[in-house]
């Protein structure tokens, strides 16, 4: 990597987050951002929450935040807005000083400890985005609902060292910190302590996750230095390419390693999207009654890495660290048993078996694949799903090879990135024709596999999911369209379904910018509005059982809105921002939107049922939907 490499991909990027007045938007940033800290697995969804605070005289900030889909994870957003000015000298922005960042970071850290004591109460106005977060921090609920508070700092910075003759890009490690959190409950006074965890999202990285295309950041746990404790272990096999150790290891180990990486330790468990509450109840059974037997009656760990710190101390061997740490076997204990232990049961006297899997010498694919025998093999719990959730699946090789035939009306392609850097790829390629390349195909005429997933989910009755995003909505939408051997297919991958995929595509991001961002915007909940928005649509046309469905070919048609269907939409989407807000038990209505019983109130509520029968909603619906008769009522 070069630093003239980054400072490129830079102004890509800047180019990539203008508005339409063609500045550099900071929301716009977080949604170029998110998606490739997602494909890092540093968050579980490209989803966030925006609670725009700077308050100068205190100097604190924070841009958006979200929580892990476990929940006990809050993650907060701070943009330098210092590196996103278009025209700074390359030079200024080439850091080798952890000051220079350390000093980002307190903006946030401030922020919180001043929430957390309830300081900002007052200061903030209920209007503001940051007041529900602000409010959550200093309350009870967030005292006993997170146990990790995650900075992530986005700066559009060259992380560098001058040592030597040549400027190198390097990275720096942020360690992590505590807070102290007192506060009052059933008439007791409790204290809390929050672990506070760092990470700077640069240029480096941004660029590693694109020149990787896609393949997550792998994970080494250093169990010394960061827990201060090692593993002991026997070996059970030893070859060239290949070793085993057999271990006990304590539960609290287990708590440990998921309080501080979450579900990240998870990324290759076939089974980690599965909910916890099948395997909670039996385990919590066997803590609370024979604690002592929990390690005969559980099967235990498997776990992989690539490479292990292995060394013997008075003839016992022991790991100090594993590089692309994963547990591919024991996901489901592994967070209960952190569950368990943050509602207060002793885990003390529980141990695990678990083995560990040192493939050496590997790559990517050969791992998944080796992981992928594991659960075939060894796996006897509940049903796993068999289908391909990787960027070759044979129904997103359909949707590539679609996307590179059909032409719309008006003589133009899409481009679907069905890996991530595909696109970034076929522009190096380009040399000197990349120019053209990125004017043929534009970021408007361009969609990943996960925007594809949101994009193709957001036209039903789950709104819910596609707010979560990540890997549940893209299973999810994998699942709708997917073979499983033995079945038939759901749906035909042809033209037919691309073309209206594409219709969705057009209608989901036109709606994006009718709801507008920042300043401009209607309200602060975009992101829940628009699929609850099309989920309303949908129920009122292609669920309704009237013989109707809606028109998409005519958005193909025209590839995009017209002007009467863009202000019933628009008129529909401020009518669900009212209601996400009035039906939410929450004020944390980012959050509570991705729960399914605030969209069943919603459906349900009589100012839908009102606005749908009035003589506007019925003459769009008339002419905006086709008849299904001599169509078999099929749906896409």
């Amino acid at each position: 990597m070069e630093i003239k490499e980054l400072f490129n991909y830079r102004k890509d990027i800047l180019k990539d987050s203008e508005d339409d007045n063609g500045f550099v938007s900071q929301s716009h940033l977080l949604c170029e951002v998110l998606p490739l800290m997602l494909d890092a697995r540093l968050v579980d969804s490209e989803d966030f929450n925006e609670s725009y605070c700077n308050l100068k005289t205190d100097n604190l900030k924070a841009n958006a935040y979200t929580v892990n889909e476990s929940g006990e994870r809050l993650q907060i957003f701070i943009i330098n807005e210092n590196t996103i000015n278009v025209a700074t000298p390359s030079k200024e922005l080439e850091i080798s000083n952890r000051t220079d960042y350390d000093n980002q970071f307190k903006r946030v850290t401030r922020f919180v400890s001043k929430a957390v004591k309830g300081q900002l109460n007052e200061e903030i106005q209920d209007s503001d985005s940051v007041k529900a977060i602000a409010s959550k921090l200093s309350s009870v609920e967030s005292a006993e609902q997170f146990d990790v508070i995650e900075i992530f700092l986005i700066s559009l910075t060259a992380t560098v060292s001058f040592k030597g003759a040549v400027t190198q890009p390097r990275r720096i490690h942020f360690g992590n910190e505590t807070m102290k959190a007192v506060y009052n409950t059933n008439g007791c006074r409790k204290s809390k302590e929050y672990l506070i965890s760092r990470r700077l999202i640069d240029l480096n990285f941004l660029f590693n996750v694109i020149d990787s295309r896609g393949h997550r950041e792998p994970l080494t746990v250093n169990f010394d230095k960061t827990f201060g404790y090692n593993i002991e272990v026997i070996n059970a096999a030893k070859e060239n390419k290949f070793e085993s150790y057999l271990c006990v290891l304590k539960a609290d180990v287990l708590a440990d390693l998921y309080k501080h990486y979450s579900s990240r330790i998870l990324e290759r468990n076939v089974r980690s999207f599965l909910s916890f509450k099948g395997a909670n109840k039996g385990i919590r059974t066997t803590i609370k009654e024979g604690p002592e037997k929990f390690i005969a009656y559980n099967n235990g760990l498997t776990i992989t890495a690539i490479e292990a710190k292995v060394f013997e101390k008075k003839k016992k061997m022991y790991i100090r660290s594993l590089t692309d740490f994963q547990i591919v076997n024991g996901g489901q204990t592994t967070a209960s048993i952190y569950f368990c232990k943050k509602e207060g049961l002793d885990i003390s006297q529980v141990k695990i078996m678990a083995k560990i899997n040192i493939v050496k010498d590997t790559n990517e694919e050969k791992l998944d694949e080796f992981v992928s025998d594991i659960s075939k093999f060894s796996n006897t719990q509940s049903k796993v799903s068999s289908v391909d959730l990787r960027a070759r699946s044979p129904q997103l090789l359909k949707l590539k090879s679609l996307s590179e035939s059909v032409i719309t009306p008006s003589g133009l392609n899409w481009f679907f990135e069905r890996a991530k850097g595909d696109f970034n790829t076929i522009v190096r390629k380009a040399g000197r024709n990349s120019n053209r390349i990125k004017k043929e195909y534009p970021n408007e005429r361009r969609f990943s596999k996960e925007q594809l997933a949101k994009y193709y989910s957001s036209w039903g009755d789950q709104p819910f999911m596609v707010k979560k995003g990540g890997e549940k909505i893209f299973r999810y939408f994998i699942e709708q369209i997917a073979t499983e051997e033995g079945t038939k297919a759901i749906i035909d991958i042809d033209r037919k379904f691309y073309e209206e995929l594409i219709s969705k595509i057009i209608l989901f991001r036109a709606m994006e910018k009718l709801y507008g961002q920042g300043k401009n915007a209607m309200g602060q909940l975009r992101s829940a509005v628009i699929p609850y928005t099309l989920s309303v649509l949908f129920i009122f046309t292609d669920e309704s059982n009237k013989g109707k469905r809606f028109n998409l070919s005519r958005i193909w048609k025209k590839e995009g809105l017209e002007d009467d269907l863009s202000e019933y939409l628009k008129t529909l989407m401020l009518l669900l921002n009212k209601l996400i807000k009035k039906y939410s038990f929450s004020d944390d209505y980012g959050e509570y939107s991705k729960k399914p019983e605030l969209w069943n109130r919603i459906k349900c509520s009589p100012e839908i049922k009102k606005f749908m029968s009035t003589s506007n909603s019925c003459d769009i619906l008339k002419k905006y939907t086709i008849s299904t008769k001599g169509t078999g009522g099929k749906k896409s």
